[in-house]
């Protein structure tokens, strides 16, 4: 029994879901989202909740019956509240900021490095060693703020790079003499 799976999806005030088939559709204040489900579980809603429930008792309807439903309530998250990733910037020197909608990154190459947002994703940098990534879906932000933190990720030695916020850094020793 999945305990993840049995506990139904509330929908919070101002948000409408529609099940067409294996597919559906969340509506809220901050855009649309969808998801089509596997065929080994069934979507249905009732008294402004979504329940998924299994077909049968297969390893795999087990299976995708927790991952159904927390994909249904991360389209209901991100539709009424939205997702948000925070980095921090630490280094001498380092500093990012808005160009428009471009990211501009001075992170220690000899160019600043452009960093275009994917559409359905805002990117801020409210201060200079500080950028936030926000938007409705909550894989693409996660992938923007991992692609941003690819650029120079933080090392070892001095803790020098793009962190996300309140991420711990495993710090080593220099050499000794």
């Amino acid at each position: 029994m999945s305990r993840i799976g049995k506990r139904p999806v509330e929908l919070p005030q101002g948000v409408t879901a529609e099940i067409k088939g294996q597919t559906i559709s969340v509506k809220g204040p901050k855009g649309t989202r969808s998801f089509t489900a596997t065929d080994d579980v069934d979507l249905v809603l009732e008294n402004g909740a979504v329940s998924v429930k299994p077909r049968g008792l297969s390893k795999r309807a087990r299976q995708q019956w927790g991952m159904s439903r927390s994909m249904v309530a991360n389209l209901v998250t991100g539709v009424s509240q939205g997702f948000k990733k925070e980095l921090e910037i630490q280094g001498v020197g380092y500093r990012a900021a808005m160009q428009g909608k471009t990211l501009k990154l001075s992170v220690g190459y000899t160019h600043d490095v452009n960093f275009e947002a994917p559409e359905g994703v805002t990117v801020n940098a409210p201060k200079q060693t500080e950028i936030v990534v926000e938007g409705i879906d909550q894989q693409v932000v996660g992938q923007v703020a991992a692609n941003i933190r690819e650029w120079r990720k933080p090392e070892p030695y001095k803790g020098k790079g793009i962190r996300y916020k309140g991420e711990q850094v495993f710090r080593k020793e220099g050499k000794k003499k």
